[in-house]
């Protein structure tokens, strides 16, 4: 045992051979994989010490026995007091941003769960406040400790928390909003690529916004110049500005939900972007596909995860080739088109196979000019392929 450790933590003993991911850097440890946990039913969200068949030391996670991830792990091998583990995990992530953020931007993510060694804690930054979401019953136990430790590192003006959502329901947790310190705010203005952009703390999705597109953003807007753009599931409208910014002579930006319209006209205000040049439309993106004429050099098809459950993926897949043969069929001779998937259980190759369905049947040929993902400040643990979840593609018609 490190000498740090808590003397109480639990111990979580491993089956024959099925170490193999958690020494591989896999942070989740399902039950099926369990021998047995001393003592039998540790409360929810308990530290434990997690050991091989062979009594190896892996590491230290916390527990909880009523989910099918059983374990998360912190760290590997030995491992100091969870205060000190929290305070060089957020220190590590801060340094992380500032090499990779650039200046121009102070809306990210600051704490990408498993990816920062904190898993089940997530932490958006907009411009001085920090929202955070606490998804399991580990990480609720640590709250006080994350929000001084964020106090220490970055004091910012405000620290809220929106943890709410599916996981933290099968964690056996209600959904919970607070302020946990600093000034009362119910939305600011943040930058992303030097774009403006409102957050609304009380009625934006997640955390406020949806931080993970912005290199797409800004990928959009280079390749925009001189373009009829159409942005299908627009949101805030940032493709949209992105392009316009970048030389677009026009887009079509679409959602089915007013309120993202209003906060993408919102947006395109605090931006003076002239509202002759975006047409925010209130329709469903599918069907307005299946139904336009127009042609568009540059368009983006981000639709929101059509794959919530393992269960759903197969209806997914046959979604996916629908809405991108839609799309590939509206795009000019010569034109771009950037497509993502941002749903877990429908990601990487599986996608790219269904937009080469889709191109099949659209008749088409297109040449992928790059794979598209979310940005540095999204990482990823090597081992953990679950947590790679926005899977994208830039393609080019050939002509």
């Amino acid at each position: 045992m490190a000498e740090d450790v808590r003397p109480d933590a639990a111990r979580v003993f491993l089956k024959t051979n099925r170490d193999g991911p958690v020494r591989g850097g896999n942070p989740w440890i399902f039950s099926q994989a369990i021998a047995r946990v001393e003592p039998q039913s540790p409360e929810a969200g308990t530290i434990a010490q997690v050991f091989s068949s062979g009594d190896d030391l892996l590491g230290l996670g916390y527990v909880n026995l009523a989910t099918t991830i059983a374990v998360r792990m912190l760290a590997w091998a030995e491992a100091p007091a969870v205060d000190k583990l929290v305070a060089r995990r957020i220190a590590n992530a801060v340094a992380l941003r500032k090499r990779v953020v650039s200046h121009d931007t102070n809306a990210y993510r600051l704490l990408n769960g498993d990816g920062d060694g904190l898993s089940g804690v997530v932490v958006d930054r907009y411009n001085d406040v920090l929202v955070m979401q606490l998804l399991t019953a580990g990480t609720d136990r640590m709250r006080e400790l994350l929000v001084n430790s964020l106090q220490t590192t970055i004091a910012p003006r405000a620290i809220l928390e929106r943890s709410v959502g599916a996981v933290r329901k099968q964690e056996g947790l209600v959904d919970r909003t607070a302020l946990l310190a600093g000034d009362s705010i119910s939305e600011t203005i943040a930058q992303e690529n030097g774009i403006r952009i409102l957050v609304n703390f009380e009625r934006g999705q997640k955390t406020g916004a949806f931080l993970d597109q912005r290199e797409n953003h800004a990928l959009a807007g280079r390749l925009a110049d001189g373009a009829r753009v159409l942005d299908a599931y627009c949101y805030g409208g940032l493709f949209s500005i992105s392009a316009i910014k970048g030389g677009a002579v026009h887009s079509i930006a679409i959602d089915s939900s007013a309120r993202a319209l209003e906060w993408a006209r919102r947006n395109c205000r605090y931006n003076e972007i002239d509202p002759t040049k975006i047409d925010l439309t209130h329709e469903d993106a599918q069907k307005f596909l299946s139904s336009t004429t127009d042609k568009f050099d540059l368009i983006v098809l981000d639709p929101p995860p059509l794959a919530r459950s393992r269960a759903d993926a197969e209806r997914a897949g046959r979604l996916y080739v629908e809405l991108n043969a839609l799309a590939i069929r509206a795009l000019a001779r010569g034109g771009r088109m950037m497509t993502f998937s941002c749903s877990a259980h429908f990601r990487g190759e599986d996608f790219i196979h269904a937009v080469r369905i889709a191109q099949a049947k659209a008749g088409r040929s297109l040449r992928m000019i790059r794979r598209l993902g979310p940005g540095p400040d999204h990482p990823v643990l090597l081992g953990h392929v679950e947590g790679e979840y926005l899977t994208g593609a830039l393609l080019e018609d050939l002509g």
